[in-house]
């Protein structure tokens, strides 16, 4: 795959294709980008055409504002929803890890018409803030990242299963590159405490919630209770994997969203 970009407002987002079918978009979490995706997309290009992008603020997308504010959940919607169109789809399936889960709520509730089934990986519900729903686990986690990089091996720690870590001790450096003082970091801080007004029951779509069961940034409990808002959901509790599954466990995570997504039985 070969890196494109899209320009459209005031942001040129870089992005990737790959494979053909039906249009799938992928959305990284906060501190990421497009290339968490990248074990998993082989596995799902077989059956899709799989659009992965850096939402603002992340990776090779570039602001175009001469001076770039926060992005609002508003616009990294809008961002995806200009993405899809302007890729030549009416509608795509979207799947959404962690804080681009939320961006993917976003996107059902105010583009609805873009969204044809939703999946939600290890995140929270709108329109509260993970401190809210976890304050003692929140602020624990936004000491790790203001420590950044001293304490990368402690967050990925977070993030990953200590067996998963003996695996994949490369991955105790995955944090190491993050400056959160620098600008875009800064930025999209204040992007991912962005709480707007939104109502869950508005969304349409037909959702899956997947669930960490030894997830420790955002906690099984506060994940699954997207399901008590979503009016059409089919929820799973994934036993030993953590936050980042696309990382983890692509090819479970990949089971699970062929399985879903060509499914024509599931929740009619």
């Amino acid at each position: 795959m070969s890196t494109e970009f899209f320009e459209a407002g005031d942001v040129r987002t870089a992005f990737e294709l790959s494979g053909r079918g039906p249009p799938l978009v992928l959305m990284h979490g906060a501190e990421a980008s497009r290339h968490m995706f990248s074990a998993l997309v082989p596995l799902l290009a077989p059956h899709f055409s799989v659009i992965t992008y850096d939402q603002r603020d992340c990776g090779e997308t570039e602001n175009l504002q001469n001076v770039p504010r926060p992005a609002t959940l508003a616009d990294l919607a809008g961002d995806a929803r200009a993405l899809i169109t302007g890729l030549g789809h009416a509608r795509a399936h979207v799947v959404g890890s962690s804080f681009g889960g939320r961006v993917a709520q976003m996107l059902a509730i105010h583009h609805a018409e873009a969204v044809d089934r939703l999946v939600l990986c290890s995140t929270w519900p709108l329109p509260a803030t993970l401190a809210e729903l976890d304050p003692e686990g929140a602020a624990s986690l936004a000491t790790l990242r203001e420590r950044l990089p001293h304490s990368a091996v402690e967050l990925a720690e977070r993030f990953f299963p200590a067996q998963f870590l003996v695996e994949r001790p490369d991955l105790r450096e995955v944090f190491a590159a993050v400056r959160p003082q620098s600008e875009r970091a800064v930025r999209r801080a204040a992007a991912v405490t962005d709480a707007p007004d939104a109502d869950l029951a508005a969304i349409n779509s037909p959702a899956l919630v997947l669930a960490g069961a030894l997830d420790r940034v955002v906690p099984p409990a506060v994940a699954l209770a997207l399901c008590s808002r979503l009016p059409r959901f089919k929820s799973v509790l994934l036993p030993d994997i953590g936050h980042a599954m696309a990382l983890q466990a692509p090819q479970i995570l990949a089971d699970h969203l062929v399985d879903f997504l060509l499914d024509e039985e599931q929740l009619r």
